[in-house]
C-alpha cells in the first residue's frame, strides 16, 4: 500500500501543479493525499473483499476451500465489480489517514 500511496500521490501532485486547478500549498497536498487514498481503496478492495467472505463464512458449512476459490465463485456470480463491493468504506477509511499523513 505504501508504493500506491507515495507513487499515486507523487503523480497526482505533479499534475495539479501543472494543470494550476488547485492553489499550491496545503490544497494541492490536500487533494493529492486524497487522490492517492482512491488508488490505495482500489488496490485493497478485492483482497479485503476475499479475507472478509473467507473469515464470514460459517465455520460447519464452509463455502470457500481456500482464497483462489473464493476469487473464482465471486468472478462468477459477481463479476470483476464484486470485488468493489463496499468500496466507499474502504476509501472514506483511506482517504482521511493519508491526508494526516501526508499534508
Amino acid at each position: 500500500l505504501n508504493g500506491t500511496k507515495m507513487s499515486c500521490y507523487d503523480q497526482i501532485k505533479q499534475t495539479i501543479i501543472k494543470s494550476e486547478l488547485v492553489p499550491a500549498g496545503i490544497p494541492t497536498q490536500f487533494a493529492s493525499a486524497m487522490g492517492a487514498g482512491f488508488f490505495m481503496a482500489c488496490t485493497v478492495s478485492p483482497f479485503d473483499m476475499v479475507r472478509t467472505r473467507l473469515m464470514n463464512q460459517p465455520p460447519d458449512a464452509k463455502i470457500y476451500s481456500g482464497a483462489f476459490d473464493c476469487v473464482g465463485k465471486i468472478l462468477a456470480a459477481e463479476g470483476p465489480g464484486g470485488f468493489y463491493r463496499g468500496f466507499l468504506p474502504i476509501w472514506m477509511r483511506f482517504a482521511p489517514t493519508t491526508c494526516l499523513q501526508l499534508v
